[in-house]
């Protein structure tokens, strides 16, 4: 097969193919690797891990070869946001804070990535500390969709490389959005767990209290795979869950007979396109058709959470970068350092009384599932946004627009909430819309499930960028 159609496999495909002895580690290694050579007009890359992972395809390859397989990861071409730690290899953040700081330790997620036997193939592109600017150092991702439209936040780099082909999966953070912006952006699946299903030691932290790392790849049977391999306690860190990990795979392909699909069609004409607000629905309609049953459902007004939402995530950020802000100011582009200067000037309370307001809104959030098992709504309320659509410094964030761009991702990281995004239908030009499911706590295998079903009666998922 072509290079171009090996690095559109999927990650099961491709896993399938190295157990079968069809195709090397090192192939697909270098084949990935100059794919990304090959496309380093997307920016995806902030570095490029060549050496070391030519030498652990090499490593898989033996294992492979003596029938030490580590699992379905075992020799696929991955790669991580800049904001995990990798020992031994810099690790940015997409700042010129950290520029060269090359850490002595990696992050749990890479760990057990790296123990799952999957190859890293390097770090992506992001916006500066996994907010919404990028630092005047890095220049910006751009959508493989379109070099003129928004690529979708913070974990950019990962959207735009898992889209475009130059990894088989990849890890980002999402504290407002950003797997779900960017998996949206760029026509891709994003995962975001249940808070503390993830371990978030050694990832440099946004908003510590609604920072969560997950999975971005081109098929939800993929995501599935990625969290398997990542999900579980860590007593390194103090917020890890240490509930069981369930067996994701053994329960993707129940399908969806009498799960209860919750719907808010005025949640989702407040702040959604005609085109998106469609494609929701219709894919409601298509969860019922293999078996669902839709229950008509009102969420808690989201507006005092997205005000939360703002007030800790600035007091949290100004937290994580105490020990450089403001003393070196400078070094950071202006749209971050202008997050850090209003998060400067919160006061105890204001924080104290956000506190409130989240928890309040998680407990009657989770009380919508006495009557069902799972929420849809879109992931963005708009396909194909122009690169330009974000505001050039934060004070964005004191003026919460009820139908803004955080909208449909803010309230589910206040409330920790599992969510799953998807591609749900067709744009005339540019990404598909995005279906967003949100499950209860801990309730990944339930979303997973119905997300695989929705995939397996549609194609919308093989659409493809307009790249080589």
């Amino acid at each position: 097969m072509s290079d171009q159609v090996l690095c559109y496999l999927s990650l099961h495909e491709l896993s399938a193919q190295l157990h079968a002895g069809k195709i090397s580690s090192a192939e697909v290694t270098r084949a990935t690797l100059d794919r990304i050579r090959a496309h380093s007009n997307l920016n995806a890359y902030i570095t490029v891990m060549d050496e070391a992972a030519t030498r652990a395809a090499a490593r898989a390859d033996t294992e492979l070869e003596a029938r030490r397989s580590r699992g379905p990861l075992h020799g696929v071409p991955v790669a991580v946001k800049d904001l995990c730690y990798t020992k031994g290899i810099r690790t940015t953040c997409a700042s010129g804070v950290l520029r060269d700081w090359v850490p002595n330790e990696s992050a749990t997620v890479v760990e057990r990535l790296e123990a799952a036997g999957a190859v890293i193939v390097g770090k992506l592109h992001m916006t500066e500390f996994a907010v919404a600017w990028y630092h005047p150092d890095f220049p910006a991702p751009k959508n493989p969709w379109g070099a003129d439209l928004w690529p979708g936040a913070s974990s950019s780099g990962s959207g735009a490389a898992t889209a475009a082909g130059l990894c088989y999966g990849s890890l980002g953070s999402d504290t407002g959005g950003s797997i779900r912006l960017p998996s949206a952006a760029c026509g891709i699946v994003g995962l975001k767990p249940t808070w503390g299903r993830v371990s978030r030691y050694g990832v440099y932290p946004l908003g510590e209290s609604l920072d969560h790392v997950g999975p971005m790849t081109r098929s939800v049977t993929d995501a599935a795979l990625m969290l398997a391999a990542i999900a579980g306690y860590d007593s390194r860190d103090g917020t890890s869950l240490a509930a069981p990990v369930e067996e994701y795979s053994a329960t993707i392909e129940q399908g969806v007979s009498g799960l209860r699909i919750g719907l808010d069609e005025a949640f989702l004409s407040k702040g959604a396109s005609n085109a998106v607000n469609s494609a929701v629905i219709d894919a409601v309609r298509m969860l019922e058709k293999l078996g669902a049953r839709i229950v008509k459902v009102s969420i808690p007004d989201i507006l005092p959470a997205l005000g939360a939402w703002s007030v800790l995530c600035l007091g949290d950020a100004v937290a994580a970068h105490e020990k450089t802000y403001p003393a070196r100011a400078a070094e950071y582009g202006a749209g971050f350092r202008s997050f850090l200067e209003l998060g400067s000037q919160l006061r105890a309370q204001d924080y104290a009384k956000a506190q409130m307001v989240r928890e309040s809104f998680a407990n009657q959030f989770q009380m919508i599932y006495d009557q069902i098992d799972v929420l849809a709504c879109p992931s963005t309320g708009q396909t194909g946004l122009p690169v330009t659509a974000l505001p050039d410094d934060a004070r964005f964030l004191m003026n919460v627009d009820p139908e803004g761009l955080l909208r449909f991702t803010a309230p589910f990281d206040i409330s920790r909430n599992p969510t799953l995004s998807l591609p749900c239908g067709k744009s005339p030009s540019g990404p598909p819309p995005s279906l967003q499911l949100i499950g209860r706590l801990l309730g990944e295998g339930t979303i997973l499930r119905a997300g695989r079903a929705f995939e397996r009666a549609t194609d919308w998922n093989q659409q493809r960028p307009p790249i080589n």
